[in-house]
């Protein structure tokens, strides 16, 4: 019996050593990791040169390798990736996804890994101040974000003008077609800060949280990710991160 017991707490031990050794999957883990992103939102993620860039990216390919998996990547418009997450045609959605109540009840979140929210460009011409200046006016927002919904029930009096990809967006307030356009705080700085011509109202709308989703029957991968997370944030990965995309301080 002491050597049954022995046995039984030297296999135990032996698991538990090489779980928590780096590189090492897991068994919740696949193999390669397939995950989802809309590459249209500089800089979170974008194309660059053929390949795929941003913060996004580098954070999702940081998680991979500490998870000893390896990433495919699958391009798909944001308004697919809950879909397409729920009909298991990836593992997880990563792309400057809000954790909002809504997309919880059918998803679940990773800890959140970045802190964002809701701001209104506009043309650096233009006299709006706020964005009570735009009431009875045209707004851009890109289809499937929470931009669409925050106009809905913050500005009723805002005509939206819905779009599929965040170029166009920004391009409809450009040839004036649009007075402004509400997208996230990120991506409108990067904007502004790359193409003459545009500029952020200066209070932000909203405050939010970006996660990375994954389907609620897989609660392992989950637990994954969160670990992983950690591990880069306590290593430097992370900070080293959002210092190339943001130049500042990790969050």
């Amino acid at each position: 019996m002491k050597l049954h017991r022995l046995l039984a707490l030297t296999c135990l031990t032996l698991a538990t050593t090489f779980a928590a050794l780096p590189g090492i999957a897991s068994a919740q883990v696949p193999a390669v990791l397939r995950v989802a992103t809309d590459a249209t939102f500089p800089p979170m993620e974008f194309s660059q040169d053929g390949a795929r860039a941003g913060f996004d990216i580098d954070v999702m390919n940081a998680l991979a390798k500490t998870m000893g998996t390896r990433v495919e990547w699958t391009d798909i418009d944001f308004k697919g990736l809950i879909p397409g997450l729920i009909a298991h045609r990836f593992d997880a959605a990563i792309s400057a996804i809000y954790i909002t109540d809504e997309r919880s009840k059918v998803v679940d979140f990773v800890e959140p890994y970045y802190a964002g929210g809701l701001v209104a460009l506009v043309k650096s011409t233009s006299p709006i101040k706020t964005m009570a200046d735009l009431n009875g006016k045209k707004v851009s927002v890109q289809v499937g974000t929470k931009s669409v919904n925050f106009l809905r029930d913050n500005y009723p009096q805002i005509t939206r003008v819905e779009v599929e990809k965040n170029q166009e967006m920004f391009d409809l307030v450009g040839i004036g077609r649009a007075d402004g356009a509400v997208t996230g705080k990120p991506a409108a700085l990067q904007l502004a800060k790359t193409r003459p011509g545009f500029r952020v109202l200066d209070k932000q709308l909203t405050t939010e949280e970006y996660g990375i989703a994954v389907r609620k029957d897989e609660p392992e991968l989950k637990t994954a990710f969160n670990a992983a997370l950690g591990k880069i944030k306590a290593d430097g990965t992370y900070a080293a991160i959002v210092k190339k995309w943001f130049g500042a301080a990790a969050q």
